[in-house]
């Protein structure tokens, strides 16, 4: 009972870790506009996908796509990772949800489990893909490093959630906070955990190990990548292994029985990728010079041309609109003087007038030469 009351007294926002000295105030919420409540969760996971999708438009053309049919890819990814998220958490928190349908479709104070969102991602990004024509494999590849991008800013939003932690540590990172201590109390009544010491902040752990897989990969992808796939492989090895070692860590894992299903499905994911990958390098290197990356091949640089015939077609069309919207700056460069303008016109006045001059001398000298009486133009 005195327990209880104790932490009942601690601020359920405050978040500290004790051996680096720090202590703030972190509550779910960001703002509310017009009654509608905006979580840090929700900004943290937007402004990953928003960052993640600026660095693949910026290599896209590098895996030889075009980005005006993968956009269509992407949306429907993002879309598919959404939905996939949320039931895959669902599912497996389906006691929590039976009896509250409306409590499924909000996402805004977390709930949404990262396998499900790769797997919804994977599939209705491919479907979206294979309509639009774009090859899937290089396509894989970058959008695994948007993942890694989109994972380790996202995992921030399990912080400002107070959730996604493990059991006690002494470690530096080792952290604490009021929502922590009543959800271990409530869940641990056996003492395995102790509430009122630090535990492992796994989100941030997992959010390093993001951060670390994107540099490596992203430096892969630019030096050694052998074939179509690979990077989705690599991210597939990378990130699997991390998760298992990390969610064995965790205290509030989802279950199968006695199983954590994230490390079933990291240990499934990991030795298939390991098999393909091995498979894939075997027959690069078979194929030696008669495998092209796509990259590299005429259906590539065919649709790249093509992209850049559409671009080129648009700036064409736009321009000569701006021009005859405001042909002075159209034909006048901002950085230049009012003087050297005038200049510049004076010097186009004089140039005509000498063009003008030297055609009537010209025309003088050859009407000239003409016999006397001599119509210029006689009558036909």
């Amino acid at each position: 009972m005195m327990y209880s009351a104790m932490l009942a007294a601690v601020d359920p926002n405050r978040i500290r870790f004790p051996k680096l000295g720090l202590e703030l105030t972190v509550k779910s919420t960001a703002f509310t506009v017009f009654g509608f409540t905006v979580t840090w969760y929700g900004i943290l996971i937007t402004a990953g996908m928003m960052l993640a999708m600026l660095y693949l438009f910026s290599r896209i053309r590098k895996f030889g796509i075009d980005s005006d049919r993968a956009i269509d890819g992407i949306i429907g990814g993002i879309i598919g990772g959404i939905i996939g998220a949320r039931l895959y958490y669902v599912i497996f928190h389906w006691d929590h949800y039976a009896g509250d349908w409306k409590a499924i479709f909000n996402i805004r104070n977390g709930g949404l489990g990262i396998y499900g969102g790769l797997i919804g991602a994977l599939l209705v990004g491919s479907i979206v893909c294979k309509l639009r024509k774009v090859r899937l494999l290089p396509m894989f590849d970058i959008v695994s490093l948007g993942f890694l991008i989109g994972q380790c800013i996202g995992r921030w939003g399990n912080f400002t959630n107070h959730e996604a932690f493990g059991g006690n540590t002494d470690n530096i990172f080792g952290m604490t906070s009021g929502r922590i201590q009543q959800w271990i109390a409530a869940n641990y009544t056996d003492g395995s955990v102790v509430a009122d010491q630090p535990v492992h902040p796994c989100f941030f752990y997992e959010s390093m190990w993001c951060l670390l897989g994107f540099i490596i990969l992203h430096i892969v992808s630019k030096k050694w990548r052998k074939f179509d796939g690979q990077i989705f492989l690599m991210y597939v090895i990378w990130y699997g292994s991390g998760r298992f070692f990390i969610e064995s860590l965790r205290t509030d894992s989802l279950y199968a029985g006695t199983l954590k299903i994230s490390q079933v499905v990291a240990v499934i994911s990991v030795t298939t990728a390991l098999i393909l990958l091995i498979i894939g390098f075997a027959r690069t290197k078979r194929l030696g010079t008669d495998y092209q990356l796509y990259v590299n091949t005429e259906e590539s640089k065919r649709l790249l041309a093509e992209a850049d015939a559409r671009e080129a077609a648009w700036q064409e069309k736009h321009g000569k609109k701006e021009a005859e919207a405001s042909p002075i700056l159209a034909d006048e460069p901002a950085d230049k003087s009012d003087e050297e303008i005038k200049k510049e016109k004076d010097a186009k006045i004089d140039a005509l007038l000498d063009e003008i001059a030297a055609k009537a001398a010209e025309v003088k000298a050859e009407a000239a030469e003409q016999p006397a009486g001599q119509d210029e133009h006689p009558e036909q």
